[in-house]
């Protein structure tokens, strides 16, 4: 059989939002959906080939859009223009990820049971912060993402399962901000892991990312680790 792909439009208050979802239509029973969470720059190509990807796993993949349909930055300064709200009001990116959520258990393919959040960069940020708020999540994993709390969670008991993926030279997760973690993770009883990679900065699953003094550098090895983890991580999670 093949892989289908499809988007979906959803609903966070007043804000519409455009998903793009994969699976594998050789399954006809629901299967677990793994929601995956855009970098700054907007619901993309990257994000979309990732669902395909999830798809081939036979699992759903769920391209979330937190910004709202068609909108994408081009530039980094639009980049952080679209962020930065969502950096500034972690309850509104809680609530924008929950919507997300809805959304995908939704869809006739899913089952709703079972599900799980990936995220590259701010998308690493989105997920953790989902696992955060204590919802019911089989898993999330962080792929170089923003790893600081968000300030409204303190107390809450993490019921996912959580992966870090870290590069130990990403100028925006040093050191202090992974011990921080750490310690936030033990204090939320999570079930935690925090695989960190030598030699590797921000943005290592990203083929385009070549920017050292931004701090964002492609890294293959980290790339196909951090993939072969995923995929351990969601067979645990699954079955």
């Amino acid at each position: 059989m093949a892989v289908v792909s499809k988007t979906t439009e959803y609903w966070d208050g007043k804000v519409l939002l455009e998903a793009f979802f994969a699976y594998d239509d050789a399954y006809t029973e629901p299967r677990p959906v793994v929601l995956i969470n855009h970098t700054w720059a907007g619901r993309d190509q990257f994000v979309d080939d990732k669902a395909k990807k999830i798809a081939e796993l036979g699992y759903v993949g769920f391209a979330v859009d937190m910004y709202g349909k068609g909108v994408m930055g081009s530039n980094a300064e639009q980049n952080a223009k679209l962020m930065q709200p969502f950096i500034d009001d972690r309850a509104m990116l809680q609530q924008r990820m929950k919507a997300a959520l809805t959304a995908a258990r939704q869809l006739p393919c899913v089952d709703e049971t079972q599900c799980a959040a990936i995220g590259f960069c701010f998308g690493g940020l989105c997920v953790l912060d989902l696992a955060r708020t204590g919802i019911d999540l089989q898993g999330v994993v962080s792929f170089h993402g923003l790893l600081g709390a968000p300030g409204n969670t303190q107390g809450n008991i993490i019921k996912a399962k959580v992966l870090a993926l870290h590069g130990h030279d990403d100028p925006m997760g040093p050191v202090e901000q992974v011990v921080a973690f750490e310690q936030e993770m033990t204090e939320a009883e999570a079930d935690w892991q925090l695989h960190v990679y030598g030699q590797t900065m921000h943005a290592f699953t990203n083929p385009k990312a070549n920017d050292p003094q931004f701090g964002t550098v492609y890294q293959p090895v980290a790339d196909s680790r951090s993939w072969k983890s995923l995929q351990n991580f969601l067979a645990e999670l699954f079955g």
